[in-house]
């Protein structure tokens, strides 16, 4: 289990002090934990004490051995290999094509793995923060991911007002920010090898002071340091694609939970949807809806 695994499992039991410094740990991850102590606990507005019993709690002696296997962790995510070169490496050492089954027993498997790497009061914040009604919630993703972030958007549009999906090339994205307000909020996927253009679109999000849920694999992108919540999906396949089946599920269940919290609004907008099109079906086809003489 990786040093953010260990974390994630013991976030929801920690007291309010440490749980500080594990919020700090995992908003600005692997940064702050190969910072000093007393910079991890200025980042927390804790005390260097707290972080020590933090770092106990997740399962180290001393602060030098949290360290020691946190650059190791490190060095292992900078050496993630691309695409090609895993696709070579499983060409190699596994020549036989995986049947259907095969493939749906590693789906499985990284579903389960998912499960135990996101606390449940990390999925309860992300809806909390998608539901709030003051805020308008804004959606984007990568090049292989950013289909689901339109899914989840077309579908959250339905269910609550002022949802967008961050439409057109990076360089529309800025004439974009302008209606971003503080404390709006963003979804945003990001998965290795992870996008420059992305990075930079949550350091202006933080700016401008919207609060950021990041969807992203057991490495975390670099935009775990801006975001408030973030989400690790188990995305190995042992092929030469990652899979996006782990973060379509925590999509849908996202989705799920947050149309079942707005569902005293969600009904009448939906019904209003619904009215549109029976009463305008031409319309809602996008046609005219006027009628031939």
């Amino acid at each position: 289990m990786s040093i953010r695994d260990q974390v994630h499992a013991i976030l929801g039991a920690l007291p309010g002090a440490e749980k500080k410094v594990a919020h700090a740990f995992l908003a600005q991850y692997p940064s702050s934990g190969l910072s000093t102590i007393a910079a991890l606990a200025e980042v927390a507005g804790t005390s260097a004490p707290t972080v020590l019993r933090f770092i106990t709690r997740v399962g180290f002696e001393s602060y030098p051995d949290f360290q020691r296997a946190l650059r190791e962790e490190v060095q292992a995510q900078l050496m993630s290999p691309s695409p090609l070169e895993r696709g070579r490496s499983t060409t190699s050492t596994q020549p036989d094509t995986p049947g259907l089954r095969t493939s749906f027993a590693r789906a499985e498997a990284n579903l389960h793995a998912t499960l135990e790497a996101i606390p449940e009061s990390e999925f309860d914040a992300a809806c909390e923060l998608m539901s709030d009604p003051k805020s308008a919630c804004y959606f984007l993703g990568g090049r292989f991911t950013d289909f689901i972030a339109g899914y989840m958007a077309a579908h959250l549009r339905i269910i609550r007002p002022n949802v967008r999906h961050f439409a057109g090339q990076t360089s529309t994205w800025h004439d974009q920010f302008l209606d971003i307000r503080a404390g709006d909020v963003a979804v945003l996927f990001d998965i290795r090898r992870y996008q420059t253009d992305l990075i930079r679109l949550g350091e202006i999000l933080v700016e401008r002071r919207a609060r950021i849920v990041l969807i992203t694999d057991p490495w975390l992108s670099p935009l775990a340091r801006s975001a408030h919540v973030v989400l690790p999906c188990v995305v190995e396949a042992g092929r030469t694609w990652d899979s996006s089946v782990t973060l379509l599920a925590l999509s849908e269940a996202l989705i799920d939970r947050v149309s079942r919290g707005q569902w005293s609004n969600a009904q009448n907008r939906m019904q209003a949807l619904e009215d549109i099109h029976w009463n305008n079906p031409a319309a809602a086809e996008g046609g005219t809806g006027k009628k031939e003489p």
